[in-house]
């Protein structure tokens, strides 16, 4: 059996205030709380799940909350950014409205080529990006030929080059107190990384997790840089929730440094138990040792790095985070393992309002 993921399952994301977070996340991006546990290996710690509505795989950003850790700081072997999905490019200036009447600074809207993106941070410094739906990846390729070669981006879009001022000045005209369905944040729309060997993290992606190149280009904001790009393609069509890309830089330049505001690590998807099992006979075919599998109560998960040290995740669809609540994230749900000591742990953590 061939193994490739069908793309990501979630991002794991470092909270310092998990009420915040869920202010932000929730009321301010819209996004659904799909589940509110505790970090089980941490149960002194809030795991915050946000998603859409039936929490589907592809769509799933989690958070831990860990108060007293210190700032961390994108690098090599880390996440750069991760980017939402929405359908257009007046959902972002809606976007960058409604953002921007909550006090948040956003740059953009960027023509990137294969889509428009904004960016911003959230209130513990990650960097977010919501990007459009389109025009897609074959605008300067064909669909059945992607990533073959290196595709330079035209000069207007380049930094030093395109209308900052123009770029900054754009919005929508009128206040967005409320987000409309145009607006609906689709879920991932890529993760982008940071590495010191594209080549070599080439033959990782495609060895281990079956992803295929789907682009390789150069950096809009730092065009000496390459930017390439890996998802599931089945040499017709990229899948949602799967465009996995990588900024290339100098070995010299720092490394990722763990903490609030950074990435803990990228889960990407397999359909059950089995094929996590084939999984994990063919990473140690290739030398990269798995964990053991661990019960996560709404997957199963394996985990093993990347060689730039990226913490990587292999988790299983299901059974899903209906298993133990009808209406999602609306109790505080723990493990079966932790059921005994839920008064002391309820009482440890901070209430969320």
């Amino acid at each position: 059996m061939k193994l490739e993921t069908q793309g990501f399952h979630h991002i794991t994301m470092v909270s310092s205030n998990a009420r915040r977070t869920l202010e932000f996340y929730r009321g301010v991006l819209g996004l659904g709380l799909v589940k509110k546990t505790v970090n089980f290996d941490d149960p002194g710690a809030y795991h915050l799940y946000f998603g859409d509505e039936g929490g589907r795989p592809g769509t799933i950003l989690t958070f831990f909350e860990w108060g007293d850790a210190p700032a961390g700081r994108p690098g090599i072997g880390g996440v750069h950014h991760l980017a939402l999905g929405a359908e257009s490019d007046e959902a972002l200036l809606k976007w960058k409205r409604r953002l921007t009447d909550h006090g948040v600074h956003v740059s953009g809207p960027y023509d990137r080529g294969y889509f428009t993106s904004l960016y911003f941070r959230d209130p513990d410094g990650q960097i977010l990006e919501i990007a459009s739906k389109g025009p897609g990846y074959d605008i300067d390729e064909p669909a059945e030929a992607l990533g073959r070669q290196l595709m330079i981006p035209p000069q207007r879009i380049v930094r030093g080059f395109r209308d900052e001022a123009s770029i900054a000045a754009l919005t929508h005209p009128e206040p967005v107190p409320a987000i409309t369905p145009d607006m609906a944040l689709q879920g991932i729309h890529h993760i982008s990384g940071i590495t010191d060997s594209l080549e070599r993290a080439g033959e990782f992606y495609e060895a281990v997790l079956g992803l295929k190149m789907i682009k390789k280009t150069t950096n809009r904001d730092a065009p000496d840089m390459l930017h390439y790009f890996w998802g599931s393609y089945d040499g017709k069509t990229v899948a949602p929730h799967s465009s996995w890309t990588l900024f290339g830089w100098p070995s010299h330049y720092n490394r990722a440094r763990g903490g609030v505001g950074q990435t803990h690590h990228v889960a990407f998807r397999v359909r059950d138990d089995e094929e996590q099992g084939a999984w994990v006979d063919h990473l140690r075919s290739l030398g990269v040792q798995p964990s053991p599998v661990m019960d996560r109560t709404y997957f199963n998960s394996i985990y093993f790095r990347a060689p730039d040290g990226l913490l990587l995740e292999i988790a299983t669809d299901g059974p899903g985070f209906g298993v133990d609540e009808e209406a999602l994230g609306t109790e505080l749900k723990l493990p079966a393992w932790l059921e005994p000591d839920r008064d002391e742990i309820g009482a440890a953590l901070a209430p969320l309002g």
